[in-house]
């Protein structure tokens, strides 16, 4: 049997990240990590976004990818260069003229939550069976990925309640500044090709809207638009996620960069993630 990787098919995040509606949820994960000033504004000022906006997604993607699903010795190397990436690299307050590193272990944590939160929230809202005691296990295991970009395990939540805590206790620093605008506008009106325009408004948009949706109430304020009912964004999740995981898995993995058909390669059959194989 080849290398299990960090997490191993035995975990939760194995089966988890083997959804489809993890790509709604990567959406959701941006919209609430652009509403911490500092955090956007590193990103914003070290990136040129509104032209590598696609590479970044796609850069992420392949991040939670590796990690989950690689080797152990693929998951540790992705991590080490994202560590050396955010080390040398610092963003300035345009208001009070103050320069900090990226790699803070606050915005580093806020990074971290935004994207368990979302993964969490959007497919067990869109019909993933997952209990609580499950949910937590999820949460817990996803420390391994905080460690991976620098952060001190001990300080990352580890259940629902202590990341409901954590949110509770960093929403008075939360805004949506200048930097949050210019993220919401590319979600919203993601550049493309021309010959592309009718599929961006026929597909995209009601994908960014859905994940804008699922946002919680205190980020729909922020922002300043509304969302549907809470019903009515839970019926779209769910209609939504059904469709997607009605594509046959071996379809859908065939997309670049085909993580989990090369762990499945690596560790036979067995391997292949599945809702049903929750522990």
């Amino acid at each position: 049997m080849g290398d299990p990787g960090l997490f191993t098919p035995r975990s939760v995040t194995w089966q988890l990240h083997g959804d489809p509606m993890m790509w709604v949820a990567g959406i959701r994960a941006l919209y609430l990590q652009a509403l911490h000033p500092r955090a956007v504004r590193g990103v914003l000022q070290n990136s040129d976004f509104r032209r590598d906006a696609w590479g970044r997604l796609r850069r992420t993607a392949d991040f939670v990818g590796t990690t989950t699903y690689g080797t152990a010795e693929a998951a540790e190397r992705a991590g080490a260069r994202v560590r050396g990436i955010h080390r040398v690299l610092g963003a300035t307050d345009p208001d009070s003229g103050e320069r900090y590193r990226v790699d803070e272990p606050g915005l580093l944590l806020w990074v971290h939550c935004a994207e368990i939160d979302s993964y969490l929230h959007v497919l067990r809202r869109s019909g993933y069976p997952l209990t609580d005691a499950q949910a937590d296990r999820y949460i817990a295991e996803q420390r391994v990925s905080a460690r991976l970009v620098g952060l001190d395990p001990a300080d990352v939540p580890a259940s629902r309640s202590q990341l409901a805590a954590y949110f509770e206790e960093t929403r008075p620093h939360l805004a949506a500044g200048p930097e949050a605008r210019v993220v919401d506008d590319f979600l919203r009106h993601p550049p493309v090709h021309p010959l592309l325009l009718p599929a961006r408004e026929l597909l995209w948009r009601r994908v960014a809207g859905l994940a804008y949706a699922a946002l919680p109430p205190y980020a729909h304020e922020l922002y300043g638009r509304p969302a549907p009912a809470p019903d009515a964004v839970t019926r779209r999740l769910r209609t939504t996620g059904t469709l997607l995981r009605r594509i046959p898995a071996h379809v859908r993995w065939q997309l670049p960069p085909k993580h989990i058909l090369r762990a499945t390669a690596r560790l036979g059959p067995a391997a292949r993630p599945a809702p049903h194989k929750v522990p």
